[in-house]
């Protein structure tokens, strides 16, 4: 092994040697129990982001554990076509050129969107091997290819037929600048400082005025009534009667409608039913005309009057001058409110009266909420309170508009009559057919919308597989296992995915949604362009390499959590990388010529391998336990703690002893425990850091291909050694107190110094007797002496333990007044445990509460505690006594 690690060099080798060696496809034995996770698919909008490296090593992690673990394990990738946001990536090309869409035509414009598609999907692909993705590349999908648009309008025709999706007139979200309707989720809702503006509406006899209220002024021009309670005494005698709508000059209705709130304002509200939702239901009950007044691109249309080919926020400061000059407008009043923006674009929404396709959700919602009521077989939230905030939507659910004016996506499977008839088909072929048959026409034109982008990513979990087909990956590895995602996408993709695989499946799409949060930068702020905050996975790779990148995203939060992105965090994995690569070098350089077959862990083992196996055992069940519950940031504190510490910083000391020693059987013994421990601890580390992990165990004495396909490791009873555990424990005790105490007095380790040690029972003395030689190499004394029963030595530094004291005669080397200032500041310490430990034994709640196990633990810690108290009372007594 080279003395430095290149990360560089070992990552491109391995991922070609991985997917050549086809070691990220499923077995074929079906035997092997499947687990599928499919990939939320990145949109072909751009590079990846540190959030898809996050959720990317995510799954990472339990995929490659699984396939250790002896799954067949399928992890599928793909990509979404992102109908707006590509269409808006490439009409921004355009404009740069010069040019529009319409100056190609939908068909030259659709090709060049296709263009644009190949190029980024072969930029994400190199970004999943840049950061080490194990992948099935042999089933990538994309939300537009042939498998996929069959399974859209299979999708969409069984959603007809059954009533659930259906063509109607209503307010929608409309987004003017990409000219196209949004769904209820794709609008995010903004504090902006806006005005009420109070009106004054004429009677049409002349006998005064009726007082209404706006935001948006400039929807006056296409009001159809004026509304106001029933039972409103004010009112009600103008009931029936007429205004004149100021510019306008058309006479409209005083209607009564219970919808009004009396309490608000003036308790009369202008009713415009093609810019407002509200004002839409009120209409169809009273059979309002619907006006609209402006057009797709939010400008003023031909019922605007005078203000025709205004801008909706010119007009509206035109409109306000004109209606102060004539006393209409009589108060202007300050007001933030909260404005509706588009997701995509930024724009402010439009609610704006068009015909669109939509999907009734009610029927669909009430089986998804029907699941969530089950024991066993509903989908499985980590952390479990994000199902109440994804039950909370589905329950409120409104009508889905599916259909986008666009040119990119999946258009729309409807044909339309010349007499307005439509006939929704799977191709046009079969639309001709059914034209002739019912209308006894051939001339049809297929509707110009697509559908949105979340109706087909919806499908995604069963579609991927072949659905509506039983191919054979649809009946092995469906339903999937785990999906893996941010809780900003549950009601967009989640929710979808649960009533679309509900209603065509009869089954959960997943067993398990796992949600993380949002990557921050150090400060918390979300990372956009705006602020400069933004960090490219790649330049991270490229500096420090992936598994550091992987290590710091998958430990740096808990499940559900933001995750906050610092350099210092990734510079510390890629010590931790370092580290691991410094003591794999010295384990191989004491493995020249040892074998996988020269492994032998039987017999009676020294202390130290006992230990290690030990502490490897209990390292093996937290890491799969943990892992089994997705809780990484504490499967990577087990692993960095026994890896750096109990690894590398003691068992690797130690077992340099026998190493270096003449006990060839010992030596024997020590390699096996030290190669066998370490190809486990690579094996656990593997899913984190896949390829630092690959390179050192390719070098490593072992059997198989790859430590990709090797199998997870799993605790046995045999390496179960308590004994040795408590063994070590007093023995490392007695080690660190030396070099403590060596650093305050400033006495370096190479300097000789006499340690005594006063074992406090028979069993500590055989523990430290046996670890003699330990204790002699890592705390280099000139002298050593262990006894139960010795003469404590005068001027001499302490420590007190557990299971032993411990003296260094320092004569002339201490300060007698600073030392009895060190053990004042350790027994305040301990006065503080054993109150907190008393306090707690004496509330009755938690002795009520808590296991057997852990009040004895406690009751264990106080017993320790109060006589390590009492040993340095005493020590304290006869520093002051000389």
């Amino acid at each position: 092994m080279p003395t430095k690690y290149e990360p560089q060099t070992a990552e491109a080798k391995w991922y070609k040697h991985w997917v050549e060696g086809g070691f990220f496809k499923p077995s074929d034995d079906k035997n092997k129990k499947p687990y599928t996770i499919v990939i939320p698919p990145p949109n072909v909008t751009g590079r990846l982001h540190l959030g898809h490296a996050w959720d990317g090593t995510l799954q990472d992690i339990i995929i490659r554990m699984k396939r250790m673990q002896g799954y067949a394990a399928l992890w599928l990738p793909g990509m979404d076509h992102a109908g707006i946001a590509t269409q808006a990536r490439v009409e921004a090309k355009l404009r740069e050129e010069g040019k529009s869409r319409y100056d190609l035509g939908r068909e030259k414009f659709v090709d060049q969107v296709w263009e644009w598609k190949e190029e980024y999907a072969s930029v994400i692909r190199e970004q999943w091997s840049k950061l080490g993705l194990s992948v099935d590349y042999s089933r990538e999908r994309f939300t537009l290819d042939e498998g996929l648009s069959k399974a859209v309008k299979e999708v969409f025709i069984q959603l007809y037929e059954k009533g659930l999706i259906y063509r109607g007139k209503y307010i929608i979200n409309w987004d003017p600048q990409t000219k196209t309707a949004l769904s209820d989720i794709e609008v995010e809702y903004k504090e902006v400082k806006g005005a009420f503006y109070h009106l004054k509406y004429p009677l049409a006899d002349g006998t005064g005025y009726i007082e209404v209220a706006t935001t948006r002024p400039e929807t006056m021009l296409g009001d159809t009534a004026v509304a106001v309670h029933p039972e409103d005494e004010r009112y009600k005698h103008l009931i029936g009667k007429k205004v004149i709508l100021p510019v306008v000059g058309r006479e409209i209705e005083i209607i009564a409608d219970d919808y009004v709130d009396r309490e608000f304002g003036s308790g009369a509200v202008k009713i415009t039913p093609a810019h407002d939702p509200n004002d839409f239901e009120i209409g169809n009950r009273h059979q309002l005309e619907q006006i609209l007044v402006m057009d797709e691109g939010g400008v003023m249309n031909h019922n605007a009057g005078p203000y025709q080919g205004l801008d909706r926020f010119e007009c509206r400061k035109k409109l306000v001058k004109d209606l102060q000059e004539q006393e209409i407008l009589f108060k202007i009043e300050e007001h933030i409110h909260s404005v509706g923006h588009s997701e995509r674009s930024g724009a402010v929404v439009e609610p704006y009266l068009s015909t669109q396709w939509f999907v009734k959700m009610k029927p669909l919602a009430e089986k998804a909420i029907e699941l969530q009521q089950k024991e066993t077989d509903k989908v499985q939230f980590v952390p479990d309170r994000f199902e109440k905030i994804y039950l909370h939507w589905i329950e409120n659910v409104r009508d889905w508009c599916i259909s986008r004016q666009l040119w990119w996506g999946h258009r729309i499977p409807a044909w339309y009559t010349e007499n307005g008839e439509v006939i929704v088909a799977r191709n046009e072929e079969e639309a001709l057919k059914q034209a002739q048959e019912k209308y006894q026409t051939t001339q049809i034109t297929q509707d110009h919308d697509v559908l949105d982008t979340w109706f087909s990513s919806g499908l995604w979990p069963f579609s991927t597989m072949g659905w509506p087909d039983q191919t054979e990956d649809y009946k092995r590895f469906y339903p999937t296992d785990c999906l893996v995602t941010g809780y900003d996408i549950i009601y967009f993709w989640v929710a979808r995915m649960i009533f679309t695989a509900l209603e065509f499946t009869d089954q959960r799409p997943f067993k398990d949604v796992l949600i993380h949060g949002l990557i921050r930068d150090a400060e918390g702020r979300k990372m956009s362009k705006s602020l400069g905050n933004g960090v490219d996975p790649m330049d991270v790779i490229e500096q420090y390499g992936a598994d550091a990148l992987r290590f710091m995203l998958s430990t740096g939060s808990s499940p559900g959590h933001d995750l906050r992105f610092h350099w210092e965090k990734v510079e510390q994995a890629r010590n931790f990388a370092n580290k691991i690569w410094n003591a794999s070098r010295f384990a191989l350089m004491n493995l020249q010529g040892f074998t996988a077959e020269d492994i032998d862990l039987s017999g009676d083992l020294s202390t130290a391998n006992k230990w290690i196996l030990h502490r490897l055992n209990q390292t093996v069940q937290d890491v799969t336990r943990l892992s089994e519950t997705y809780e990484f940031g504490e499967v990577g504190r087990i692993l960095y703690n026994f890896i750096w510490d109990d690894l590398c910083d003691w068992y690797i000391e130690m077992a340099k002893i026998p190493l270096y020693g003449e006990d060839q059987q010992l030596k024997k013994e020590t390699q096996s425990v030290l190669c066998y421990t370490l190809d486990q601890t690579l094996r656990l580390l593997h899913p984190f850091m896949p390829f630092l992990t690959e390179e050192i165990w390719q070098h490593l004495p072992h059997e198989g291909e790859s430590i990709t396909v090797s199998a997870w490791p799993e605790a046995q009873s045999k390496f179960q050694h308590p004994e040795a555990e408590k063994e070590m424990q007093l023995v490392m005790d007695v080690i660190r107190s030396v070099r403590n105490i060596r650093a305050e007095v400033n006495v370096p380790l190479g300097k000789p110094i006499e340690l005594m040690i006063k074992a406090k029972s028979p069993e500590s003395l055989t523990y430290l007797e046996r670890s003699q030689s330990v204790i002699s190499r890592l705390t280099n004394p000139e002298k050593l002496e262990i006894s139960l029963d010795l003469a404590v030595p005068e001027k001499a530094m302490s420590a007190v333990l557990s299971g032993a004291e411990i003296y260094l005669p320092l004569a002339g080397l201490i300060d007698i007044s600073q030392e009895i200032t060190r053990l004042e500041k350790e027994l305040a310490k301990l006065d503080s445990e054993v109150e907190r430990v008393e306090k707690k034994l004496a509330n009755q709640g938690f002795v009520a509460k808590a296991p057997a196990h852990v009040i004895e633990e406690e009751k264990a810690k106080q017993k320790d505690y109060m006589e390590k108290r009492e040993q340095v009372k005493a020590r304290i007594k006869e520093l002051k006594a000389e």
